[in-house]
């Protein structure tokens, strides 16, 4: 979710060397972009200039990410977010099924260092706030999010992904996290995220299951 990327503790631990030559790099585009956003802003910053900074061609940062705002906003944590709702508690509300793994997703996201990443958030929520095309593509971003979570919404529910009121919950989900994201940046990034994520998902009721 584009609240938060997929912990990746220690990239190397079940990967063979082919993927953790990907991860490298990635990991080098992502930081790459980072550091010239905040030297000289994100419109002055091109793809060349990223290129050059990873050490890697403009050619391979489009083969990882098609647009300058997916480096910014690719969200590696949607899968996890998924597995974690799948091994909740069968009888437990989705809403604290979906409170619980966002929160989890959150939470491991920081752990490992929690300042770097938390600057990223913050940069992050910042051009959502600033940059038109960053907020457009964190809309479409989360978009995808959304169907991963119709998935495991339906899947907890016992109603098909299809349904209305799976899409519409779903949906309405995702669109509250990123208003969510919005208002944090528009205060400076000042609050507590994890608290304002609480928040927002306490004004959704529980999605019931379908009767028998």
């Amino acid at each position: 979710m584009t609240m938060a990327r997929t912990p990746v503790r220690d990239p190397a631990r079940h990967l063979g060397l082919r993927e953790r030559k990907k991860i490298k790099t990635r990991m080098a585009i992502r930081a790459a972009t980072y550091a010239l956003i905040k030297e000289q802003g994100y419109d002055a910053t091109t793809v060349e200039q990223i290129a050059e900074r990873a050490e890697v061609s403009p050619s391979t940062v489009f083969r990882y990410f098609p647009t300058k705002e997916d480096i910014v906003l690719t969200d590696e944590y949607d899968p996890l977010i998924e597995d974690m709702l799948r091994g909740r508690p069968d009888d437990e509300p989705v809403l604290e099924s979906v409170r619980w793994a966002i929160r989890q997703a959150t939470t491991l996201a920081l752990a490992d260092n929690p300042d770097y990443e938390r600057d990223e958030m913050v940069l992050r929520a910042r051009l959502a706030v600033e940059v038109p095309q960053v907020r457009s593509r964190m809309m479409e971003s989360m978009s995808v999010t959304g169907r991963l979570l119709c998935r495991a919404i339906a899947e907890r529910t016992g109603r098909d992904e299809q349904d209305l009121e799976v899409r519409a919950y779903s949906m309405g989900l995702m669109g509250a996290l990123l208003e969510t994201m919005i208002y944090w940046g528009e205060g400076g990034c000042r609050d507590d995220l994890p608290e304002l994520i609480d928040r927002t998902l306490a004004t959704f009721k529980n999605l019931p299951r379908r009767s028998p």
